[in-house]
């Protein structure tokens, strides 16, 4: 029904275990009192590369055939998933091609090239990035992957929720951040089918919010515009996560920019992980009033998705 199932993520579990890291649960009791209930941070900041992205990443690169995977891979990304596709490429000994814009920051095309990638550049808008993406699989043959509108991508990120669920299997509630909806679907694929009845949350700024607009609606919403300090959030939903989000993720807490820049400071001084404003956004959501309103969920896991924050442009500065 959906693009992926409990046993694709299994499979991706198996697949990527050895490349990545299995990162461990981090508890704060001052955020505890915070939120009134108990918060179990998952650090994918910690993460290959520093974010969640080489879980579906690898398992992508992973699954092409050798005749397949002999001519590369290519992909757009100003972000995380360059990185995780470049690093997944380099793991597996083949060619990858990212297309970046011109405007990414200079930290992130150095990290790029560090993992062996060749970068592209491009005009910065994404009509310009899916064209040079294309031209580039045209010329040299190699295969696209898309950064969460594709099947082996969705399975890979699921991942998530089975380590969630073996190391705390009696939480309530996963809150997840939201931007074109990969790694949510996936953990809510995973967590529904092993432990029905626990509510998926998503976390999205007011300023980019096409998957709240597309859950009310229950028609997929275009994002108009985004405007928000959680750059990685700024993606809209695709066709296969969307009927995802519509159906298996059971609602979505929108916060504000001071919400989310509050929440990065609660995490950097509490906690003491480097967390970016995107995978700062469950805990924005779950000091929101908002969730203050929400019953019964009593032991509520956070996912930290990346942290890589450009120490030139910190919201605070």
């Amino acid at each position: 029904m959906y693009a992926a199932d409990l046993d694709s993520i299994r499979a991706a579990a198996e697949r990527v275990r050895p490349h990545i890291h299995r990162t461990s649960i981090v508890t704060c009791g001052q955020l505890d009192t915070l939120a009134g209930r108990r918060l179990f941070f998952k650090p994918e900041n910690l993460q290959k590369t520093g974010s969640f992205k080489p879980r579906g990443g690898f398992n992508a690169v992973a699954l092409l055939s050798e005749a397949v995977a002999s001519r590369g891979v290519v992909t757009h990304s100003s972000g995380n998933f360059a990185q995780a596709v470049a690093w997944s490429a380099q793991a597996r000994g083949i060619p990858a091609h990212i297309v970046m814009p011109s405007n990414a920051p200079a930290p992130k095309v150095a990290a790029v090239r560090g993992y062996g990638a060749r970068v592209v550049l491009c005009e910065p808008t994404l009509a310009a990035r899916e064209a040079t993406a294309e031209a580039v699989a045209a010329a040299t043959g190699a295969t696209f992957l898309h950064p969460y509108n594709q099947a082996e991508v969705i399975a890979g990120q699921g991942t998530i929720a089975l380590e969630l669920l073996e190391d705390q299997p009696g939480l309530d509630a996963i809150v997840v951040p939201v931007g074109g909806g990969g790694m949510i679907s996936g953990i809510a694929i995973a967590a529904n089918a092993l432990k029905p009845g626990i509510q998926i949350i998503g976390a999205e700024p007011f300023g980019a919010d096409d998957a709240w607009r597309s859950k009310e609606t229950g028609v997929r919403q275009p994002q108009l515009d985004p405007r928000t300090v959680a750059d990685g959030l700024r993606t809209a939903l695709g066709t296969l996560t969307f009927p995802v989000v519509r159906d298996l993720v059971d609602r979505i807490v929108r916060v504000t920019e001071e919400e989310i820049v509050h929440a990065m400071r609660l995490m950097w001084t509490r906690t003491k992980l480097v967390v970016e404003p995107s995978g700062c956004a469950p805990l924005a959501a779950v000091l929101s009033a908002e969730f203050a309103g929400l019953d019964g969920l009593d032991r509520v896991a956070l996912v930290l998705s990346g942290g890589n924050v450009d120490l030139d442009r910190l919201p605070w500065s």
